[in-house]
């Protein structure tokens, strides 16, 4: 009896200390977008958050040119939940990314225009939606699975 209640001990140390720590809640919002200047080798960098990633992909994805990057910039928000929002002006869609061992995974492509691209896009934080502006008159609420709810001003 004593053997199979130390074994039993045991089993509970050892499965408790192989959990894993989860601090909540957390929230990874930021405030406001940022405005990134894509230099020439098509990388960005924030370094408020000492964050940065190569744009070449998403503007192949974007616009079928790999060297589409030049001259742009991109506006990134990231989300309570951790969730990456990027798109610029021209873009027909809002890309929306997670963090993964090293690079940014894409989650969603949220398609906003058909036929041209968005003006003056610009991103807010609007928990727990992220909310976009884009050509003068149009507001729409994001989530990392999509539209959430559409308004025109």
């Amino acid at each position: 009896m004593k053997t199979l209640i130390i074994a039993i001990v045991s089993c509970l140390v050892f499965i408790t200390g192989c959990t894993n720590l989860v601090l909540k809640p957390a929230d990874f919002g930021w405030p406001v977008e940022s405005v990134l200047k894509v230099d020439n080798n098509g990388m960005v960098m924030e370094k408020r958050y000492s964050f940065s990633f190569n744009t070449r992909e998403l503007f192949l994805d974007e616009t079928s040119d790999s060297s589409g990057f030049r001259g742009k910039d991109l506006r990134l928000i990231r989300d309570n939940k951790g969730y990456y929002f990027i798109t610029a002006n021209n873009f027909k869609n809002v890309y929306v990314f997670y963090p993964d061992n090293g690079s940014l995974v894409m989650s969603n492509k949220i398609a906003i225009t058909d036929s041209t691209g968005m003006t003056n896009p610009a991103f807010n934080q609007r928990p727990p939606y992220i909310e976009l502006i884009y050509n003068t008159d149009n507001k729409l609420y994001l989530n990392n699975d999509g539209i959430f709810e559409e308004k025109t001003r």
